[in-house]
């Protein structure tokens, strides 16, 4: 198994390069999108990590017991979700099987948790916003060569990252995305 390391940190001109390296995605091949967006994730998770890092920290400089609190709160369910999809039979098939609605339903009750401490807002800015504004970049940033080759090496084994580690943790695993579009497929022909 190989040692877990941290990615570098890409140059500002690799990851904002400019308007030609960036496209809007084809809705109609959810397949090649989600490829987009975990090849994404996975090369420039530090880029990402940073961004996540500075949005949170402004969010928590406006309000600190609140963006303290929220945090808590969606760690606390994350580890809760993996720890119960990975340890009871019933909800690591539906995990398996669905691993798409399994995400949402561990953010649904993030949000739940954080309305029962009255800091959704707090939640919505420090927590979603960077994931909102990851998830932007991720769809629209076209890979390049070098992208493409960290992520096979990635895939192979031949390098472990946290992305990496997360992104299997929540199912997203390549594997797994021919069934999400298969789903989403059957969804939109109905």
């Amino acid at each position: 198994m190989a040692k877990v390391e941290l990615a570098p940190l890409r140059s500002w001109d690799d990851f904002f390069p400019g308007s030609e390296r960036f496209a809007k995605p084809d809705l109609r091949d959810l397949a090649k999108w989600n490829n987009r967006v975990v090849s994404n994730l996975l090369y420039y998770q530090t880029n990402y990590l940073a961004v996540a890092v500075v949005v949170f920290l402004v969010v928590g400089f406006m309000n600190p017991l609140g963006m303290f609190t929220g945090a808590a709160v969606v760690v606390s369910v994350f580890l809760g979700s993996v720890w119960v999809g990975d340890n009871k039979a019933v909800i690591k098939n539906f995990k398996k099987e669905n691993p798409t609605l399994f995400v949402f339903l561990v953010m649904l009750a993030s949000y739940l948790l954080m309305s029962l401490f009255g800091g959704v807002m707090v939640f919505l800015m420090g927590i979603k916003l960077p994931l909102l504004l990851i998830f932007a970049h991720a769809s629209l940033r076209l890979r390049n060569m070098k992208n493409k080759l960290e992520n096979k090496m990635e895939s192979a084994g031949l390098k472990k990252t946290p992305m990496g580690i997360l992104l299997e943790a929540l199912g997203q695993q390549e594997e797994n995305l021919s069934k999400i579009q298969e789903f989403l497929e059957n969804k939109l022909k109905e």
